[in-house]
């Protein structure tokens, strides 16, 4: 019965520790989204169709030019010291103002900069989870990692 209890006890200390170890998107090379995978393809097309293209190019990637004005132009993709998760990219088009770049703010008239909801994406409110998933497959495919990468966890 002591031996029972003793096992028992190891278990869910051991339970415990491991609770506390995680394991980082960046470091799983499958890592995907729980749902399915986004269409790179499709993911392109979303971005266009939702007027994506109205502020963002992409690197590498031949957009249809934004027919009405352009406010500011904020490049995604690229060479990166540090990875883009796909929490990171579904956190910035759910709450694109969640972390502003100085480049994107110096575009901005100084009466602006102070809003919370500055970008045109809290209008695209019927966007669907697909082209979400898809949007973030096709920007997850313009990062690339440079040499010297460093993970950092907070």
């Amino acid at each position: 019965m002591k031996l029972k209890w003793k096992s028992c006890l190891t278990a869910a200390l051991l339970l415990v520790f491991l609770s506390g170890c995680r394991t980082y998107p960046d470091e799983i090379g499958s890592f995907r989204f729980p749902i399915l995978d986004g269409d790179i393809q499709e993911g392109r097309d979303a971005f266009v169709r939702l007027e994506c293209n109205q502020c963002h190019v992409v690197d590498g990637v031949q957009l249809p030019a934004f027919s009405g004005p352009r406010p500011v132009t904020v490049e995604l993709g690229g060479e990166m010291y540090f990875a883009k998760t796909y929490g990171d990219l579904v956190t910035s088009i759910i709450n694109p103002d969640h972390v502003l770049s100085d480049e994107y703010l110096d575009q901005l008239p100084s009466e602006v900069r102070r809003r919370t909801n500055s970008s045109p994406m809290y209008m695209k409110e019927d966007m669907l989870v697909t082209e979400l998933i898809d949007i973030v497959a096709f920007l997850n495919s313009r990062y690339r990692l440079l040499p010297g990468y460093t993970e950092y966890y907070y």
